[in-house]
């Protein structure tokens, strides 16, 4: 039901919000405009204006010429009630009525990850970038990637994406076929020939202000499972999107920078108040995510096999073995090793998994 939930989205007085609570009242748009006035006014606790709006379908005119236009375009609008409405973006309180997408869908409902940072990227901080997509890919077979489509981290995402061959959604603050910046349209094209997807919550006859990129980050952090900050200064929209993905419940992840760098203020804020959880690796987002875990686990990389300890991790490992803990001093003494060379062994098994270090430098096998 395009024309209704689109006609919803576009009545005066009634906005995001108000379109959420309305669904949550009659079960979807048809059965709004269905409703009597008594049962706006009585059920749905609206005011007269909007009231009156919806009785008389006054934005029924406008949502028919936004369905040519969508037409024109190859723009699909997805009502909140469909099944091809991203199912984590239904979960916060305003999230859109209908959303505007070129692209495929289903790219919406797969692994999703949000990845967002500064306009103003480090060269170190699109290596970040480009290091974390590459490992994802290798390990997440049904991976997307969100972000928007500014410049800096934005952009470099959607184009690590595109080199590691996988689908990368951008998110819009204007509506659609058009892509701000325009320089990065070319980009955006590539998005939609590998499968990916271009959303906007806004319909071609949005007066443009240049206000909405707020609400936009809203739909950013609420696409996805978790959000991923890799650069910002001490302000900044990815600080937002981060908050916001917090506040809807998300897992929010950044990288710690140097305590000098200007662009790494705002991520060591995030991890030094709690507010993110501090990663440098794909394999770090994967088990923050909990991406390795359920039911039906995605399909990992072959690893490479143990290796078996060498002749001298063998003979230390024999020592500890059936024993109870030996301290670094015992070990010293029945160990035909110096002090180096044994304090590097035990690093060495310890890494490995094949010995423990307890308190007071004691040491037992695993």
């Amino acid at each position: 039901m395009p024309l209704e939930a689109i006609a919803l989205q576009m009545t005066p007085g009634i906005g995001p919000k108000g379109a959420v609570h309305l669904l949550e009242v009659f079960g979807d748009a048809r059965a709004v405009f269905a409703a009597s006035a008594e049962e706006l006014a009585e059920r749905a606790e609206l005011r007269p204006k909007p009231v009156r709006e919806l009785l008389a379908k006054t934005a029924f005119p406008a949502a028919e010429r936004e369905l040519a236009y969508c037409r024109r375009h190859g723009i699909r609008p997805i009502a909140s009630t469909d099944a091809a409405y991203p199912p984590l973006l239904r979960e916060i309180p305003d999230y859109p009525a209908v959303l505007y997408v070129q692209g495929d869908p289903a790219a919406l409902q797969r692994h999703v990850l949000a990845v967002v940072g500064t306009r103003k990227a480090t060269p170190g901080g699109l290596e970040q970038c480009r290091r974390i997509v590459s490992g994802l890919a290798e390990r997440i077979p049904q991976l997307t990637l969100v972000s928007g489509t500014a410049y800096g981290i934005d952009i470099a995402v959607h184009r690590a994406a595109l080199e590691c061959g996988v689908k990368t959604a951008a998110v819009l603050a204007n509506p659609l076929p058009a892509v701000s910046p325009v320089s990065h349209t070319s980009v955006m094209r590539q998005v939609l020939d590998r499968g990916g997807a271009l959303v906007t919550e806004l319909h071609s006859q949005t007066r443009q202000n240049g206000e909405q990129y707020i609400p936009r980050n809203r739909i950013i952090a609420a696409l996805a499972a978790g959000c991923l900050v890799i650069e910002s200064p001490a302000g900044g929209g990815s600080l937002h999107t981060a908050h916001l993905a917090d506040g809807y419940h998300r897992t929010v992840m950044a990288l710690p920078g140097r305590p000098t760098d200007r662009m790494a203020v705002g991520t060591n804020h995030l991890i030094r108040t709690q507010r993110a959880q501090l990663v440098c690796t794909a394999d770090e987002v994967i088990e923050t995510l909990l991406w390795d875990f359920g039911e039906d686990p995605a399909r990992f990389r072959e690893q490479p096999p143990e290796q078996a300890p060498t002749g001298e991790e063998a003979r230390l490992c024999a020592l500890l073995e059936g024993r109870e803990p030996l301290s670094f001093e015992a070990l010293l003494e029945l160990a035909p090793f110096d002090a180096g060379k044994l304090e590097w062994l035990l690093f060495q098994l310890e890494m490995e998994g094949r010995i423990r270090r307890l308190p007071g430098s004691r040491y037992e096998a695993c």
